[in-house]
């Protein structure tokens, strides 16, 4: 009797830690190709962990040189759970993915579960994970909260930059999270109103060329753009080339990962809706 009761307590325990592992799985989305990626990188950049973040974010973005550009990788359930894709990226998930991983290298014990929890503190509000409307969407609400968790340092330093965001909940059909869960709508409108009211600060295109020599390899920016009820436009990082400043990026025109041939001042002049840029320096 007593033999066939720690029989029943070994059994319970057993199904409890299943359950517990299958739980913590299904809140993250990676397959073995991503595991090994990292640890790819993991090897290859390990004994580069004495450089500065910004220069460790530069190493590995050339790593993903030629990866292709895919939009949207983050919407592949209606569930919000971490969702790692190094097979193919967006500008925004580009430039989380190599900050994670640089972080991940300057630790003591790099693997792939710290990149996970990494990843889950830069791409969300507060490093939490609760619903749709957690993700920092807004590019400078990211940079607010990622300079909060001193992951980053908002180093911009120019004008006064009027921000009033309110696409999503201006177009909530054009988000399918939003046009299937309309209650959403409410949070992400709350959301827009504070970051509306924050005093950001952005660099005008037509005066990079004063400021761009503060700017470093690895610094991460988001360019600022005058579409309505928008913040950012796009994310690039910071790449100097023969003394110029090129941008290393997730280019949607060219559907990769590429440095930009045009410099960032190049880039921006080309481009009428950019209206300047703001800087984000990896600590």
């Amino acid at each position: 009797m007593k033999f066939s009761i720690q029989i029943n307590i070994i059994i319970l325990l057993l199904s409890l830690l299943s359950t517990s592992a299958f739980s913590q799985k299904s809140e993250i989305s990676i397959t073995n190709e991503d595991e090994k990626i990292i640890n790819d990188i993991i090897n290859k950049y390990s004994e580069d962990k004495n450089l500065s973040t910004g220069e460790l974010v530069i190493k590995i973005g050339q790593f993903f040189l030629e990866t292709p550009y895919v939009a949207h990788t983050l919407e592949e359930n209606l569930n919000e759970y971490l969702v790692v894709n190094l097979r193919e990226m967006d500008c925004t998930t580009f430039a989380e993915y190599c900050l994670a991983l640089a972080r991940i290298i300057k630790q003591k014990d790099p693997k792939v579960s710290n990149f996970n929890k990494e990843l889950c503190k830069i791409r969300y509000r507060n490093g939490v994970i609760e619903n749709y409307p957690s993700r920092l969407h807004y590019f400078s609400d990211w940079i607010y909260d990622n300079d909060k968790k001193k992951i980053i340092k908002n180093i911009t330093i120019g004008e006064p930059f009027k921000l009033k965001v309110n696409f999503m909940s201006e177009h909530p059909k054009s988000y399918l999270a939003l046009k299937l869960n309309p209650g959403f709508i409410e949070q992400i409108k709350q959301q827009e109103k504070a970051i509306s009211k924050r005093d950001f600060r952005y660099i005008p295109k037509a005066k990079l060329h004063l400021s761009e020599k503060k700017i470093k390899n690895g610094d991460i920016i988001g360019i600022t753009t005058s579409i309505n009820g928008m913040d950012i436009m796009h994310v690039v990082i910071a790449i100097w080339q023969k003394g110029k400043l090129h941008i290393l990026h997730a280019s949607q025109s060219h559907e990769k990962v590429l440095i930009s041939e045009e410099t960032l001042e190049e880039y921006l002049a080309n481009r009428n809706k950019a209206t300047g840029i703001m800087v984000a320096r990896p600590r």
